[in-house]
């Protein structure tokens, strides 16, 4: 097809795992840009990563192009079109977790497809190299994948795919062990191969719903057949003069404009980790019974893609209670810059660990549980119905200064995204360099996991007493976590100086690495 392609010179990349950094430097030596980059590290970490991220997860992703353009690429899949509600109402109060019912249309490859057609300078298949070789040959079980391989033993036991592809010798992986993935490397050959189109309308979509249907999923051909991935205008909030870009529903980037206006009015020199932390603290909580009112999907519902009034205050509504929470943070999320102009702040996941935990035995694909975020009340805006986006937890983000991108931000964190946004933008203002501001100390409220209760906060070692001290007079419990812990988040970060330079960070709290290539 004819389309633009971007050359570059230098490169800024960061990601949560170091081989997923290596193989996006790799493209970019071959001749490639930061589209290319980003999807051989995309694709990377879907093998590397199983417990984040699949070919059968969702995507969203804020791309700014060197001719100027935003786009969000919303590759969020919808349930099924024949889901049965009725059944999952009589099943439970709530969505399940796991198994077929939670699994809806995976996006991820429609997305990755849209964003190569951005620009990228090289050809479809070099983004699939460093991916196929680790899946055919394996890669080495790193400590992260290790620990939520033994956490979910016993689910992924009872999956015969999951078993076979998670355990050797009747146990499950360890760390050091080799994962190998063949029926997944002859996929990915395939999707190099044919395009996004073999996963959607061709052999492995036909192959993936057969599956699937087996295991008892409505999820069938003709769904995957008819998904396209959405483009749209970003949604734009402000700080401090600067625009900040981030996605409409159905992401929860409809937070950060009501949040920002939050920080707007606490001040410019407000810090989140000082003696007033706890102002924020009750407007995090605020912001997600905001979340749970009136994110959902547009497109199904008719609702504004900015559904929150322009007028909310958030202090005002410090009292509000948040429902519990629903997600655990099992994303990854990659950023990447060039000296084109081209930048990319991109989210991929499963939501929770594993997903549905249901691999397809013929294809290697590990489908997520992203449906587990929809709700079975029929007053709610996010009831599930066939067709229908969830509400979508993926939130990019990209800070203008004076239209030129200056931050390409994106963190791993579930619900609470938005929240660690907001303290990374905090810090940046505060005059942190970027790898000071991923790897301050910070706090959360509600927590990333399942069964967190949805009024803690979460604090990391190193917060300072006095900001604990604020944040214990919310009134609303505190539970102390290790230094570093990811139960906070991790973020990647990008800030591009006034001269073009680049710095890039990658959170101390993941096993990622962050570089800066060529002039």
């Amino acid at each position: 097809m004819d389309r633009t392609r971007y050359t570059a010179t230098s490169l800024a990349l960061s990601t949560p795992q170091a081989a997923a950094t290596a193989a996006g430097q790799a493209a970019f030596e071959r001749g490639g840009n930061a589209f290319d980059a980003c999807l051989a590290a995309a694709l990377s970490l879907t093998v590397i990563y199983p417990d984040n991220c699949a070919l059968g997860g969702d995507l969203i992703a804020l791309v700014h192009r060197a001719d100027g353009n935003r786009t969000i690429i919303n590759s969020s899949g919808p349930a099924a079109s024949g889901v049965d509600v009725d059944a999952l109402r009589e099943a439970g109060a709530r969505m399940p977790t796991t198994g077929p019912a939670p699994i809806t249309v995976p996006g991820l490859i429609g997305g990755l497809g849209r964003l190569w057609s951005e620009g990228a300078a090289l050809g479809w298949e070099e983004a699939f190299r460093a991916a196929i070789e680790q899946a055919r040959d394996g890669v080495t079980v790193v400590p992260s994948l290790a620990t939520s391989i033994a956490i979910e033993a016993e689910a992924l036991g009872r999956d015969p795919g999951c078993r076979e592809t998670f355990y050797i010798e009747g146990r499950p992986l360890r760390a050091g062990d080799v994962l190998r993935q063949s029926a997944l490397a002859k996929t990915l050959e395939t999707l190099a191969a044919e395009g996004p189109e073999a996963f959607y309308r061709g052999p492995i979509g036909r192959t993936l719903a057969a599956g699937l249907r087996s295991q008892g999923s409505h999820l069938t051909a003709a769904d995957l057949a008819g998904f396209v991935p959405e483009s749209t205008t970003p949604l734009v909030a402000r700080l401090d003069g600067d625009q900040v870009a981030t996605a409409p529903a159905n992401s929860q980037g409809i937070l950060l404009p009501p949040l920002l206006a939050v920080v707007d009015r606490l001040g410019a020199g407000f810090d989140p980790l000082g003696p007033r932390a706890g102002e924020l603290a009750l407007a995090f909580r605020a912001a997600t019974s905001l979340r749970d009112e009136y994110l959902c999907d547009p497109v199904a519902t008719g609702s504004s893609p900015t559904p929150i009034p322009a007028d909310v205050d958030l202090l005002s509504r410090a009292g509000a209670a948040p429902a519990p929470p629903r997600a655990n943070g099992d994303t990854v999320v990659i950023v990447a810059a060039d000296d084109a102009g081209n930048t990319v702040s991109l989210l991929q996941s499963l939501f929770h660990r594993f997903g549905a935990v249901i691999l397809e035995p013929e294809t290697g694909i590990l489908l997520h549980n992203r449906g587990s975020f929809f709700s079975l009340d029929h007053g709610s805006s996010n009831v599930i119905a066939g067709g229908k986006r969830p509400a979508h937890t993926l939130t990019p983000c990209t800070v203008f200064h004076r239209g030129r991108p200056r931050a390409v931000i994106a963190t791993m964190g579930g619900a609470a995204q938005p929240q660690i946004l907001v303290q990374i933008l905090l810090r940046l203002r505060l005059g942190d360099t970027p790898a000071a501001a991923v790897g301050a100390p910070r706090w959360v409220v509600g927590g990333l996991d399942e069964g967190d209760a949805p009024d803690q906060i979460l604090v990391d070692e190193g917060v300072p007493e006095a900001a604990v001290r604020s944040l214990a007079e919310t009134g609303m419990p505190i539970r102390h976590l290790p230094r570093l812990d990811s139960s906070v988040g991790h973020a990647q970060l990008i800030v591009r100086a006034d001269d073009g330079s680049f710095t890039a960070a990658s959170d101390p709290r993941s096993e990622g690495a962050a570089v800066v290539l060529g002039s």
